[in-house]
């Protein structure tokens, strides 16, 4: 029935979104429309990440989704830079790392746990996430704000450059390691699991949906940040929160509804690592990315965070860090998670 809803809703989603663009229909119109049909092509990207997942297993599977699910904003995130939309550009990326450590995580820990009382992952995986949310949040965020307060914009510029060839350098040390040098070393039991369970589609046909989909995603994405201006006038919202609440759920829909399948089927070893891993990507890779290719533009963006944003994501990792490191979940957890970002999200509201 889901599924049919989803097919519904792109076969109708995608040619009304070319026809109002091409036409301008009305800004509010045309970002209900868009939304809709981001959440849509979400549902086929959460299916065939579902697929590859069977056969490759957890961690690459929540890669794959983290990947597609970021590409998304990464190309929304270009288009703003070439703007010179650089506080929104860092806004998105705050309402990433908050959004998905609190929002994901905590819709999935909560509708899970409804499901079942007690739902567990591999413990190993978390204090190694743990590890690296610190570094790449805390340290290579925070760092760059302290010493920015005593240097000219060049100099902030060159730092952040620094920062963000080794934040990718290490993402990529974290990639070898989990998947070539200790793949299989740390085992836990959940491993094991859907590991006879036939996949919906084989991995040809979901690697062609879930490039397919990004496309069409990417394409409509594209659309959809040309309304916000329009759209927050009317509804009365600061550029701050498009970038962190907006841009940042809408941009990151594909993973959001995987990790709440995911985590309702009771698989969250790939729940976690598609809230925890995406959220990994953003600041490791994404960021320090959008930091370089700033530079072939006429605006360059700094790694510098207003504090109301490094605030929320430092109480984001330290919240996520505390309700994880044992591997084991309930729905209550997940209900905290979601009040915190509802807090922040107000906050971000009335700034």
């Amino acid at each position: 029935m889901v599924n049919r809803i989803f097919l519904i809703a792109v076969a109708a989603g995608l040619p009304l979104s070319i026809a109002g663009s091409i036409l301008q229909w009305p800004s509010l119109i045309m970002f209900g429309i868009y939304c809709l049909t981001i959440v849509a092509l979400a549902g086929y990207m959460g299916r065939a990440t579902e697929s590859l997942a069977i056969v490759a297993g957890p961690r690459i599977g929540g890669l794959l989704n983290a990947t597609f699910g970021n590409a998304v904003e990464l190309i929304i995130s270009i288009f703003a830079l070439q703007a010179g939309l650089t506080g929104v550009v860092l806004a998105s990326l705050t309402g990433s790392v908050i959004g998905n450590l609190l929002l994901v995580g905590g819709l999935s820990f909560l509708v899970g746990g409804l499901k079942h009382k007690r739902q567990e992952f591999s413990v190993y995986d978390a204090r190694h996430n743990s590890g690296l949310l610190i570094f790449s949040v805390i340290v290579a965020f925070v760092i760059p704000e302290v010493f920015a307060m005593d240097m000219d914009e060049a100099k902030t510029i060159s730092f952040s450059v620094g920062i963000s060839v080794i934040l990718i350098v290490l993402y990529l040390f974290a990639l070898f390691f989990r998947l070539v040098t200790h793949r299989g070393v740390y085992k836990h039991k959940t491993d094991e699991a859907g590991e006879h369970e036939e996949p919906e589609w084989g991995a040809k046909k979901a690697i062609v949906v879930l490039l397919l989909a990004t496309a069409a995603v990417a394409y409509v994405s594209e659309n959809l940040v040309h309304t916000f201006e329009t759209v927050g006038e009317q509804l009365g919202w600061s550029e701050l929160f498009i970038g962190v609440i907006i841009v940042a759920v809408v941009g990151n829909a594909a993973e959001h509804a995987s990790a709440i399948v995911m985590a309702f089927k009771n698989k969250m070893n790939i729940a976690v690592e598609i809230a925890v891993g995406s959220t990994l990507q953003i600041a490791m890779f994404v960021a320090p990315l959008l930091v370089l290719l700033s530079l072939l533009f006429e605006q360059s963006m700094p790694l510098v965070f207003t504090m109301p944003e490094l605030i929320s994501m430092v109480t984001a990792v330290f919240l996520t860090i505390i309700l994880t490191n044992d591997g084991d979940t309930n729905w209550f957890e997940g209900a905290t998670l979601l009040a915190a970002y509802l807090i922040m999200g107000i906050g971000f509201y009335l700034l």
